[in-house]
């Protein structure tokens, strides 16, 4: 259960999503899309097209090249006592292909789409096709979602408990904005809201049809319209990953020098590791996302060693009170008050 925390304008959390049912029709398997907000058929019609193998190299030969050659430069200008360091890759797809590549200026052909089998959960045509309905104090799109899921996964033979005749194979579910005033839900709306419990026992019950089934799920919520913290508190405990999109549009770091290069900030809440009882720790915790003509980068964040000349002294000292507001983990934190310290 992959838990995404969507940024602002809800832009690279909608891509990210995209991002996982394409690589699911790429891989052969069923999907399972369901939204309040955008039609199913609407968001599987918008999906990155893949790019082969040999497409991938001239899209990406630049920028491997370009890293190749700046090796070549490291002796000239790292010092010499910086030499024998390890070097941090700034993209490790550069070295390592893990899934496909997907080119996000191109649609993905509609033979492709076709090619597999996908179900779709609309929310309002789901109530105006059957009663109100409300099922152990939970939210009547919560339940009706969860009847959906549960269908599904004894139908076409997901169910891992079950002896299955034909050819295994994995459901990706993705669900859109869940937890939204869409789904009916007002946990986004007050710091008290009436119905507090019901996207955690949605999650409850979710978790338990992934456990017992061949599949894996994808959740956008729009966290930081939720001011009650104990509720993420819980749908933290209740999901596996937990990942928040922090986006610079609208803010101060949009125009900040320090984050030019970046359109944003990836927080890693939690990963998991199986056979233990406390979360995995990640090697790294500054990351950030770029997206570019082709293609959406997560990166580890590399601050500029040092500032041009032309930065006034007063914007040198408000870019080391932003830099404060990183994580350790990447080198390039800020200590002193006047200059940023390397």
């Amino acid at each position: 259960l992959v838990f995404t925390e969507e940024d602002k304008y809800g832009l690279y959390s909608n891509l990210l999503f995209k991002y996982f049912l394409a690589e699911g029709v790429v891989c052969g398997h069923d999907l399972f899309v369901a939204s309040a907000k955008e039609h199913p058929d609407n968001i599987l019609k918008e999906l990155p097209a893949p790019l082969l193998d040999d497409t991938h190299g001239k899209e990406l030969g630049d920028e491997a090249a370009a890293v190749k050659s700046g090796d070549v430069q490291d002796s000239m200008k790292i010092a010499w006592r910086y030499q024998n360091l390890p070097k941090m890759e700034a993209s490790p797809t550069t070295y390592t292909k893990f899934g496909h590549y997907y080119d996000i200026s191109k649609k993905m052909s509609p033979e492709l789409c076709e090619s597999i089998k996908w179900h779709s959960f609309y929310l309002h045509e789901e109530l105006s096709s059957q009663p109100e309905m409300k099922t152990c104090k939970m939210n009547s799109g919560y339940a009706r979602l969860l009847q959906s899921i549960q269908r599904i996964i004894s139908q076409e033979g997901f169910d891992g408990s079950d002896p299955q005749k034909k050819q295994r194979n994995v459901l990706r579910i993705g669900i859109q904005s869940l937890g939204s005033i869409l789904w009916g839900d007002d946990i986004c709306c007050s710091d008290t809201p009436e119905d507090t419990h019901s996207l955690t026992k949605f999650l409850y019950v979710l978790r338990g049809l992934l456990r017992k089934s061949l599949s894996a799920c994808i959740i956008t919520v729009p966290a930081h319209l939720i001011q009650n913290k104990a509720i993420m508190e819980r749908v933290t405990n209740l999901s596996d990953v937990v990942v928040g999109l922090e986006s610079f549009i609208g803010s101060e770091r949009e125009t900040n020098p320090l984050y030019k290069d970046y359109h944003g900030l990836v927080h890693v809440h939690q990963i998991p590791r199986l056979n233990s009882l406390i979360c995995d720790v990640s090697d790294t915790k500054d990351l950030a996302f770029r997206l570019k003509r082709k293609l959406f980068t997560i990166e580890r964040l590399h601050l500029p060693p040092d500032l041009s000349d032309t930065v006034s002294r007063a914007s040198k000292q408000d870019l080391a009170g932003s830099a404060k507001l990183l994580s350790s983990g990447c080198g390039a934190m800020a200590i002193g008050k006047k200059h940023l310290d390397f």
